[in-house]
């Protein structure tokens, strides 16, 4: 069952001289629970797509379809709420509030939204994502690893209906960065979240369902790497 529908999505900056088109009529489709991995050199326009997938920057021109709904129909308040809702989104340096502590980190999707925060399911991604015992530690005195699977939990909170992640693994060796692509992948079977994956590693994406190329703001490649 499709998911996420982009058509014809564009994204200029600047004009004249000074104009950089980061994304030119991109178009492609993603089914519900399905891992893709997008790759492509810097500046191809994949951190740029990644955040109009997720309503932080409006495109120039085109659409995003999520769950039949036009993301960019609604106004800038329905798209704060969609944003908190239908959206996890994970960064590399896991921009997490440091003056909170990992339960308040997690649940804060929750609480800005007005809502009750749903005990069970914070216990259970505190299992998950092995984080019991250190639910009032701050960030800083947690390890990178930690800090981004504090950033995972605080992603899945709110049991979006698609996660993104811009380079989740940049800034953590190869040992958490495995931990934590592993992570990813439980919370897109056991959770059914569609995951969307920006990296430049190649033995990430090939764990991915799909791999989209980006080169120049076009899509190049669009390879199902399982069914």
């Amino acid at each position: 069952m499709e998911l996420l529908k982009v058509e014809h999505l564009s994204k200029i900056y600047g004009s004249g001289d000074g104009e950089v088109r980061a994304l030119d009529d991109v178009s492609f489709t993603v089914e519900r629970g399905q891992f893709v991995a997008i790759i492509g050199p810097s500046g191809s326009g994949k951190s740029t797509l990644l955040h109009i997938l997720g309503g932080v920057d409006r495109p120039t021109s085109g659409t995003v379809w999520m769950d039949g709904q036009d993301v960019y129909a609604q106004n800038s308040d329905h798209l704060a709420i969609f944003r908190r809702r239908q959206v996890g989104l994970i960064y590399q340096f896991y921009n997490l509030i440091p003056v909170l502590d990992v339960r308040e980190n997690i649940t804060l999707p929750v609480l800005m939204d007005g809502r009750a925060v749903n005990e069970d399911r914070l216990q259970e991604l505190l299992t998950v994502l092995n984080l019991r015992g250190r639910e009032h530690h701050l960030p800083n005195q947690l390890s990178g690893g930690q800090q981004q699977r504090v950033s995972i939990g605080r992603a899945l909170m709110n049991a979006p209906a698609v996660v993104l992640a811009d380079e989740p693994t940049g800034n953590l060796d190869s040992r958490n960065s495995q931990e934590i692509v592993e992570l990813l992948k439980l919370s897109n079977r056991r959770y059914r979240q569609t995951l969307i994956v920006i990296t430049h590693d190649e033995h990430i994406a090939l764990q991915a369902d799909r791999i989209l190329a980006l080169e120049d703001g076009r899509i190049t490649r669009d390879e199902v790497v399982r069914p």
